[in-house]
């Protein structure tokens, strides 16, 4: 499941080290800021795209901020919502402003990331409902970047993974969106089930045993609700008539085992599947490719899957 450490990996741990970056903190304002310094350190200069508008999704009783992201070309486009990582408590728009970018660029798709509300200011299922509504809201107004409603996939890392499974199992549910695709990047799927990678990879690859712990402990406020499978979708009973998805692990990952497992289960349910696990790579791994190569194969590998799944 896991290889030898990438080299350049170990720059990017050189830095966490150098930095004094840690994820999980008494305070979480500080911690929102290490993860945005850890992405400003290894990230590269903003790639050019079409076009980027900042505008304001209507979620009924509030607004969520967003960010268009128009491919260059001619539309209408496939239609990408992406949600961000951070364990629920950290990350923002502007963090993920480059990913987003290189994901448009290569895969034709209007990208659309969103700004969710975070824990612990807002525990689950607040992500959640603000993730739904947002794709909800896509799938009824895309046209207004040029983006095609018809074609619509979701898509996020770590805990956007598993936003992007959620408001896929919480659209089966309700019936309101048609999700062509689902696009699961070392996405958290359980809560504190015991794994092997959770064991494997506790500490010296950036995210944390400790880290997962604190980031559930806010995300959480009844502790019932970490057995809901809206909370933690590997939970779920049934995953037949779901999206089809693509999952992508690390080797280096905590969280690589319950990604295998939600692949795993998707596929025995009758779902299209397709899995990559990045051996050499560390969880975050895409939101890196100032330093990573491989960032860039990752980002590729997810664009044409796009591609194929979303353009005729």
């Amino acid at each position: 499941m896991r290889g030898e450490l990438d080299p350049q990996v170990d720059v990017i741990l050189e830095l966490v080290n150098d930095y004094d970056i840690t994820l999980s903190g008494a305070d979480v304002s500080e911690s929102r800021q290490e993860l945005e310094t850890m992405i400003d350190l290894a990230g590269d200069d903003p790639v050019s795209v079409g076009e980027v508008a900042d505008f304001t999704i209507d979620a009924e009783d509030r607004d969520l901020p967003a960010r268009a992201y128009v491919p260059e070309g001619e539309g209408p486009f496939p239609v990408v919502a992406f949600f961000h990582g951070g364990g629920f408590v950290l990350g923002s728009v502007d963090a993920y402003d480059n990913l987003c970018r290189l994901l448009a660029r290569e895969s034709s798709c209007l990208v659309v990331s969103v700004e969710y509300r975070l824990a612990p200011e807002h525990p689950w299922p607040a992500a959640l409902e603000d993730c739904y509504a947002a794709t909800r809201w896509l799938s009824r107004n895309a046209d207004r970047f040029g983006g095609d409603s018809t074609r619509l996939a979701v898509a996020g890392d770590s805990a956007g993974g598993n936003l992007s499974a959620t408001v896929s199992l919480l659209a089966r549910e309700r019936g309101m969106i048609d999700i062509n695709c689902q696009i699961l990047l070392y996405p958290s799927t359980a809560s504190f089930e015991p794994m092997d990678s959770r064991a494997a990879n506790a500490s010296g690859y950036f995210l944390t045993a400790e880290d997962l712990v604190w980031f559930v402990g806010h995300y959480i406020e009844d502790s019932f609700d970490a057995h809901n499978p809206l909370a933690f979708p590997l939970q779920a009973r049934d995953l037949s008539e779901l999206p089809p998805a693509f999952v992508l692990t690390c080797g280096f990952d905590p969280l690589r085992d319950e990604g295998i497992a939600y692949a795993d289960r998707l596929r025995d349910a009758g779902v299209d599947v397709e899995h990559t696990n990045y051996e050499s790579m560390i969880h975050g791994f895409l939101t890196m490719e100032g330093i990573v190569d491989r960032a860039r194969e990752g980002i590729d590998e997810v664009a044409t899957y796009l591609q194929r799944e979303l353009h005729p």
